[in-house]
């Protein structure tokens, strides 16, 4: 079956259909599916992740797992749903190194980050959101073409082409990884506060 062309692709199911057909780096080969993104085909709001985890790898669907969990917790705190957003990844199949009966996530590298690109691309086309929330290195990596600082860009709405905005911040698997409590609750305040500024910029007048 021949993997149709980003430009050919004019809606979200057909894109899905191409990402799983996709063979454009080696993860495919390991992964169970493409996992595309989800959520409102007109959203104004676009979340993306790095990649699946076990859990997203297993169901189809970004963050279902214990950093999806974070995330909702945060979306409603800024006083949003993933209703009112379409959340995807910067990478579209799962890597990871089996360990036993157990699959560790690994971060994606660039090659595969810019292998996997046209889907981010096609999503953003197909929804044409304002404002693009990149969460994590590797998100904001896809997004803008270049690694960039995050400590130095985040909760800043950066311009991209077409009269978009990113807002970079950190991925929710950041804060689960924090063991201290009280620093595991400040950086998730953080994290809620970066999405209300997101908010905000949607608000101003054009």
């Amino acid at each position: 079956m021949a993997v149709q062309q980003p430009t050919a692709i004019k809606s979200l199911r057909a894109l899905r259909g191409a990402e799983n057909a996709c063979t454009r780096c080696p993860l495919y080969k390991n992964a169970t599916q493409a996992v595309p993104g989800i959520g409102a085909t007109q959203a104004r709001i676009m979340l993306v992740g790095e990649q699946p985890g076990d859990q997203e790898d297993i169901q189809g669907k970004p963050f279902v797992g214990p950093a999806g969990r974070v995330l909702d917790e945060a979306l409603e705190a800024a006083g949003l749903s993933r209703g009112d957003c379409f959340i995807t990844n910067a990478v579209k199949h799962f890597k990871f190194e089996q360990r036993g009966k157990r699959r560790l996530h690994k971060r994606p590298g660039a090659y595969e980050i810019d292998r996997c690109h046209i889907w981010l691309d096609s999503e953003i086309a197909l929804v044409t959101p304002a404002l693009i929330v990149a969460m994590g290195a590797t998100a904001v990596r896809s997004v803008c073409g270049k690694p960039m600082t995050i400590g130095k860009i985040r909760g800043h709405a950066i311009a991209l082409p077409d009269n978009r905005r990113m807002l970079a911040t950190v991925h929710p698997s950041y804060i689960l990884r924090i063991r201290d409590q009280d620093d595991r609750h400040a950086q998730f305040r953080k994290f809620v506060t970066d999405l209300k500024a997101g908010i905000r910029f949607l608000k101003k007048p054009a």
